[in-house]
């Protein structure tokens, strides 16, 4: 591992604060790419405007003319947190917006598999659907929209992903990533394209007449859901998504949201208002994901739905469960993974360009985070593969990739198709995080071609892990009120979360709970106390080390500890 120090630029550093901007935090903005306060305005008003969607015109004649109709409109979602919260949202829209029958379908993640297929059309028609709206899916549904179009149904496909070389011949197809589209946030989740599409239907009906603009429903209280989704779903946190969620956070904090979120943070043991990130994304984002990998996404979509309380703190029970029960899982599958991994490699030689492992007991709602896992770990591009078990498909391997920077997943495996026709029967998803699907055969063969594209692409400095910090934190920042603001901002991916590196003496170690390693470090001059969590082997008696900031309260009086990320040789 190598620690690096982002640069700061002092003209940007100097106007943050300037304009009033707190010293610390004018820094570490301008390490992100802020050069002035006017970016960090999170008003509604500075939200990219709907209009700049290509399709979103189309989507909201399409919706406008549906409601008019009295039609029956059915949401197609995806079984992760990005299309949990995006078909609540769809749905708690479109019936804020006059829609008097809104339904939602998700396919199971073992039998039906991802997206919008025929036969998920065929029983959307069935259900007496004459509207199919995709969310977070569709894009790549080619055969899917084809199906629904033939059954009659009208197709809006909203989605985020990565489109193929052919587009689905949808009524409206919404997603900024598509051939054409101006809207500048091309990171922007699913659940943020259906709250935009919901924000243009709202302009068409208001031009239609059906209310003013002071009449008119207020789609904001949809944000805390927006805020849930973007976070979950790791996308880059531009301007726009960082205003996204910080609207979402604050009508959390202020307890304005629905009530199966709220208990959800009760069943994480958070506080809606001391809400964060790190609460969205570590605590409540699993537990939406930990339904549609084990169980039934509905679990989920449903406590986002409920406005009955009692309901809402029995399905957060439930998913708290489920999420307890895909720990479980994980634990065993990361350690069997692990070692499959090493067995890739002799010991003390580096591992491979990529990783691919798979194992027959793999549980396929899993293999995401085990792959997360071993990434972080070998800091390699890898694939975990578990054997399908849908009907008629035992013969097919799903995979669940993710990457490290300077490595485009999904490119990868467009290549990996084009070299070797035949060997992937699916595959999509972004740069970071990729999936696809193939015949138990071809398994070799994919695992030597990606190996090869990982060997073209990738070169040394690329393969050398890298932590990002803002150096050395000045010691009068080392106050726990200053922990509590940092923490009140919007970090996350694309828009890290301060790390802080500089030398420290290590005073004393030892290891808790068999599998962290508590330490006293001596920090300018002055002891603090730290944890590094998953580490056991000893430190130094002086390094570098790179640390996060965290408030914790002993014997009624709140200091700061460090939480350690990694550690370089003193110089």
């Amino acid at each position: 591992m190598k620690i690096i120090t982002r640069d700061v630029p002092p003209r940007a550093a100097w106007a943050l604060e300037q304009a009033g901007i707190h010293p610390l935090l004018a820094r570490l903005y301008a390490a992100r790419g802020v050069r002035a306060r006017e970016e960090l305005d999170d008003g509604l008003a500075r939200l990219l405007p709907p209009a700049s969607l290509k399709g979103v015109a189309e989507a909201a004649t399409l919706l406008a003319d549906a409601i008019a109709g009295h039609k029956r409109l059915c949401i197609v979602a995806d079984y992760d947190c990005d299309g949990a919260t995006a078909c609540a949202v769809a749905v708690r829209g479109l019936r804020m917006l006059g829609a008097r029958s809104v339904d939602y379908l998700v396919p199971d993640r073992v039998a039906d598999g991802y997206g919008l297929t025929p036969p998920i059309a065929r029983r959307v028609r069935e259900a007496g659907a004459d509207v199919l709206v995709t969310v977070d899916n569709g894009i790549a549904s080619v055969e899917g929209v084809a199906a629904a179009n033939a059954l009659g149904l009208q197709v809006l496909v909203t989605d985020h992903h990565l489109p193929g070389p052919e587009l689905p011949a949808a009524a409206a197809i919404v997603n900024p990533n598509q051939p054409g589209c101006g809207f500048e946030s091309k990171c922007i989740a699913g659940v943020g394209v259906m709250f935009y599409v919901l924000l243009a239907l709202r302009a068409e009906l208001r031009a239609r007449g059906a209310f003013d603009a002071a009449g008119q429903p207020r789609l904001d209280v949809l944000l805390p859901l927006v805020a849930l989704g973007t976070v979950a779903d790791v996308v880059r946190l531009d301007a726009n998504n960082r205003r996204l969620v910080a609207q979402g956070l604050r009508r959390i904090r202020a307890g304005a949201l629905p009530c199966g979120l709220a208990s959800l943070f009760a069943a994480a043991g958070r506080t809606t208002r001391a809400a964060t990130t790190f609460d969205i994304g570590f605590a409540l984002g699993p537990r939406i994901n930990a339904a549609g990998r084990l169980a039934d996404m509905r679990i989920g979509i449903e406590c986002l739905l409920t406005d009955d309380p009692a309901h809402g703190a029995e399905l957060a029970q439930r998913l708290d469960g489920i999420n307890r029960e895909r720990k479980g899982i994980e634990g065993e599958m990361r350690q069997q993974a692990l070692e499959l991994a090493e067995a890739l490699f002799e010991p003390g030689q580096e591992p491979p360009a990529a990783l691919c492992v798979f194992d027959p007991d793999f549980h396929e709602g899993v293999v995401g985070i085990v792959a997360s896992r071993l990434k972080e770990r070998f800091h390699r591009p890898t694939f975990v593969f578990a054997a399908s078990h849908a009907p008629g498909r035992e013969h097919e391997l799903k995979g669940s990739g993710r990457s490290i920077p300077g490595f485009h997943l999904r490119d990868a495996l467009d290549l990996v198709a084009k070299r070797h026709p035949g060997v992937l029967s699916r595959f999509g998803g972004h740069a970071m995080a990729a999936g696809c699907t193939l015949a138990e055969e071809h398994l070799d063969t994919f695992e030597r071609a990606l190996a090869q594209v990982a060997q073209e692409w990738l070169d040394a400095a690329t393969l050398m892990r890298r932590l990002p910090t803002d150096g050395p934190l000045a010691p009068e920042y080392r106050r726990p009120d200053l922990v509590d603001t940092l923490s009140r901002e919007v970090w996350g991916q694309g828009f890290a979360a301060p790390v802080f590196s500089e030398e420290m003496d290590v005073l004393s170690q030892r290891v808790v709970g068999e599998r962290h390693l508590a330490v006293r470090l001596r920090h300018q001059g002055q002891p603090v106390d730290g944890i590094w969590f998953g580490r056991t082997e000893p430190l130094p008696a002086r390094a570098r080390i790179a640390f996060r900031l965290e408030a914790e309260e002993y014997q009624g009086v709140r200091r700061v500890r460090f939480l350690l990320e990694g550690l370089e040789p003193a110089g």
